[in-house]
């Protein structure tokens, strides 16, 4: 009976460790679990203040305004920059603005500059030339006190090979490491989706009314791999005020759209088309020209007489007085889709 009564005893004794270490291990599991959840609600709070949100790079400009950049000339190629508003007749789609919100000129502007370097491999041949143009602007022109620059390398898939920076000597060095072909994984060019890339996520994170912003692409106008249409692409340039400025490589051989492509993206964007094969007397002059064009411009914010939600191209004429021989103006933009 004794031993009977002990084994009782120790029966009780163990059932009881055994309620208080259930207890013991759920009250542990329930404080690891309550830690886990605040620490993943503490990660998740931290990754949503950390990483970029679609709202960052959404344009904050009215559907219903335009804003229009243009810089003029005279005969000699000197800036004009003491145009007035009555100087000028301006026509969207045929018509004069309903309203003209502002007008001012700028000089001086610091400069924001994209240099796109195709490096497919049917630019093997131009790479070279075209890298000594790129740091030849970033150690001329490029000004350390105000300007910035990034690198971007493309093929296939775009990189950026050098963030922004107004350092000369990184630029040069981020120019020289754009080695041809290693962008091209599967093969081919998509000039669209790098220029929607750079105008929207890089130009377009900026307050694009404080600079002269431009792509220095450097290209044969190519594109055969893109996803993002030609609209997407220009829409993203022109909503971040970017124009492009392409040295043009000529096509190794027979027919090409490249040309057609280039001079097309210039004319929409407000910039211009030069060839990378000139003296370098001419292609010093070319690149004081674009910086000409960037730092001295004209903004002029109007509201259109009609603008539909119907995505179609509203062509933009400026008429200037005779004392202007030159304007580079974009030729429109596309209004909103629905």
């Amino acid at each position: 009976m004794g031993q009977h009564m002990a084994f009782h005893v120790h029966a009780s004794l163990y059932s009881r460790m055994t309620r208080d270490m259930r207890r013991s291990f759920v009250l542990s599991l329930l404080l690891v679990l309550a830690l886990f959840v605040a620490a993943f609600r503490g990660f998740s709070q931290t990754s949503a203040s950390t990483l970029p949100s679609e709202e960052q790079y959404r344009f904050n400009i009215p559907v219903d305004e335009v804003i229009l950049t243009f810089h003029a000339a005279d005969a000699h190629g000197l800036s004009v920059n003491d145009l007035k508003i009555d100087e000028l007749r301006l026509l969207d789609k045929g018509n004069p603005p309903r309203r003209i919100l502002d007008f001012k000129a700028e000089q001086n502007l610091p400069i924001r500059a994209g240099i796109l370097m195709d490096s497919s491999e049917s630019m093997i041949r131009n790479l070279p030339i075209d890298r000594a143009i790129a740091i030849k602007y970033a150690q001329s022109l490029l000004r350390q006190q105000s300007d910035q620059a990034l690198v971007m390398s493309f093929g296939f898939i775009s990189k950026i090979v050098q963030p922004w920076t107004s350092d000369s000597i990184s630029l040069s060095n981020g120019v020289r490491g754009v080695v041809s072909g290693r962008e091209n994984p599967l093969g081919g060019t998509a000039i669209f989706d790098t220029l929607f890339r750079a105008c929207l996520y890089e130009f377009g994170k900026m307050d694009h009314s404080a600079s002269g912003n431009f792509i220095l692409l450097f290209s044969d106008g190519e594109d055969n791999a893109s996803h993002t249409s030609l609209e997407e692409a220009v829409d993203a340039c022109q909503q971040s005020n970017t124009a492009v400025y392409a040295f043009r490589a000529e096509p190794v051989s027979g027919p090409s759209t490249g040309p057609k492509n280039l001079t097309e993206r210039a004319d929409e964007t407000g910039g211009r088309v030069f060839h990378d094969d000139e003296s370098e007397t001419e292609i010093a002059n070319d690149l004081r020209i674009i910086d000409a064009d960037l730092r001295n411009q004209y903004r002029l914010i109007y509201k259109p007489a009609e603008l539909k939600h119907d995505g179609s191209f509203h062509r933009i004429e400026l008429q200037a007085p005779d004392r202007v021989n030159s304007i580079v103006v974009r030729t429109g933009y596309y209004a909103p889709a629905r």
